[in-house]
């Protein structure tokens, strides 16, 4: 990811090893990991389960908040492709409880459908 696509918040896919190496210990034993981006620091990270979101806090980055959303929770999403002046790809998700969507951008390199592939594979169960 770029310099310019993190100050423009935008995200990118990670290495699923990476994830692994620093999040692994928070799977339960069945669970793994399908897809992660990075939006600068934080991590919006699609298991087999649930959907994790991972927000590095302070300077350092070692205080961690991570949020967990069972896929069962999640009542609907959508996403916004990016054009050609608009730059990035959006999506949001609507989780039961919460009036407002989870809402993340992606810079136009991601391919927008496969994240939303990965995310109706889980919610659709």
């Amino acid at each position: 990811m770029g310099l310019f696509d993190g100050l423009m918040g935008n995200a990118s896919e990670l290495k699923m090893e990476e994830v692994q190496k620093e999040f692994g210990h928070i799977l339960s034993k069945s669970e793994r990991f399908e897809k992660a981006y990075k939006l600068i620091r934080d991590l919006f990270v699609f298991t087999d389960k649930r959907l994790i979101l991972v927000d590095k806090q302070g300077l350092s980055g070692k205080k961690v908040e991570i949020h967990s959303y069972p896929y069962k929770n999640i009542t609907h999403f959508s996403i916004e492709t990016a054009g050609t002046f608009d730059m990035d790809a959006e999506l949001k998700i609507w989780i039961s409880g919460s009036a407002l969507p989870v809402q993340k951008k992606f810079n136009k390199s991601l391919n927008i459908y496969e994240l939303q592939s990965v995310l109706a594979e889980y919610v659709l169960k």
